[in-house]
């Protein structure tokens, strides 16, 4: 008997390794939209919190000088939040980049694994109906041996 040797076992070898080190990036990717995403969120909460306290300034009445200070901080605010929106834009779209990647290789390692499959299936027959081949041949051997003898 002949061991089991799936012809395309370096093709599924490499297609694994190409879908672990696409789901690393993909890892990576998240990781770094949830950063971005959370500087974004917190200067989105400090202009928030900004705006409350010039209300609340405004209320109990303060100076000129104090209302420009304001308003300069909550411009250069929105300039960063801007330029952090964009910044998560890009991050979420290379995430969803490498998340499809990670999808085709995932297909594509799991079509050579069905094929694994098969043809481990295709062996177990073949040596089964092999087994059964040496087994009638034996009978039959013994079949005449007997009938000789």
């Amino acid at each position: 008997m002949k061991p089991y040797h799936y012809r395309f076992e370096n093709v599924l070898t490499y297609r694994e390794l190409e879908k672990s080190e696409t789901e690393i990036d993909y890892q990576a990717a998240v990781e770094s939209f949830e950063q971005i995403g959370t500087e974004l969120y917190e200067l989105l909460k400090q202009k928030e919190t900004t705006i409350m306290n010039q209300q609340k300034q405004m209320e109990e009445g303060f100076s000129i000088n104090d209302i420009h200070h304001y308003m300069r901080f909550i411009d250069s605010l929105e300039k960063k939040i801007e330029q952090v929106q964009q910044l998560v834009i890009k991050a979420r779209a290379k995430m969803q980049w490498y998340e499809q990647k990670l999808l085709e290789r995932t297909m594509e390692v799991r079509k050579f694994e069905k094929m694994k499959e098969k043809d481990w299936e295709e062996y177990q027959r073949d040596m089964e109906y092999q087994e059964a081949q040496r087994l009638d041949e034996l009978s039959t051997l013994t079949f005449r041996g007997k009938e000789i003898g």
